[in-house]
């Protein structure tokens, strides 16, 4: 069965914004829903792997409503978060309202084309945002180039567990958990089945970690967690 909101071709962009835009509101507390909370655990191993300070310039793409920008930020970096979404940058926006930290702001823009000189920043992070584009070889290649040497590039996102039993087990908790809980907390069960059908096109963690040893950066280590249902990617140019 196909995803309404899943496109393997030039529609992908229109498509995932239809899919943000519809569930932006509910984003963070669907995002506590079906992973139980636990993605603000692996967003805090990825800033920690950032090695954010005053001084550093960091760059979170596909930031979403902010989590990783603004943890970013807390640790003093002048932290940049880009979107393509108009909607979830309003949460972010209003998110930013309340917690008033001066070194953060978030704009719009493809981060397969960013809007930014070659060089520019100490961090590049993407959360959750990799596996969405049209070209995520092409995501990569913008986080390259952005990047200034020695800059930490991290890519956090759902993985595929090495393991064909847990794959197996994983894989049906997103293909009947996952759309259940978008149906009851956001009436759409495709929003959330959308997961399952990116990530059977996604090469997942061990490919991008390929990308990066092909970009020759340096120290790349693949940090699986829960067996490799998701995955921290990190290298330094």
């Amino acid at each position: 069965m196909s995803n309404e909101f899943y496109d393997a071709g030039a529609a992908r962009a229109t498509k995932v914004n239809d899919l943000f835009a519809r569930i932006a509101r509910r984003y963070d507390f669907l995002n506590d829903l079906q992973s139980f909370g636990l993605h603000r655990l692996w967003k805090r191993r990825v800033v920690k792997l950032a090695q954010a300070a005053p001084g550093t310039r960091a760059l979170d793409l596909c930031c979403g409503t902010g989590d990783i920008t603004f943890a970013l930020a807390q640790r003093g970096a002048d932290a940049t978060g880009l979107d393509f979404s108009p909607q979830m940058l309003e949460v972010a926006g209003e998110r930013n309202l309340k917690s008033q930290i001066s070194n953060l702001k978030f704009i719009q823009g493809d981060a397969q084309k960013i809007p930014f000189a070659e060089n520019s920043f100490d961090i590049v992070t993407v959360g959750y945002g990799l596996r969405n584009l049209t070209s995520w070889e092409g995501g990569v290649d913008e986080m390259f180039r952005v990047a200034k040497p020695g800059a930490r590039i991290i890519v956090l996102d759902f993985g595929k567990p090495a393991n064909a039993l847990w794959r197996a087990i994983y894989f049906t908790h997103l293909r009947l958990s996952v759309p259940l809980i978008g149906l009851l907390f956001c009436g759409n069960a495709q929003a959330y089945a959308y997961i399952l059908e990116s990530l059977k096109h996604y090469p997942a963690q061990l490919a991008v970690a390929e990308k990066m040893r092909a970009l020759k950066l340096k120290n790349v280590q693949v940090i699986n967690l829960l067996g490799g249902a998701m995955a921290i990617n990190y290298g330094e140019k």
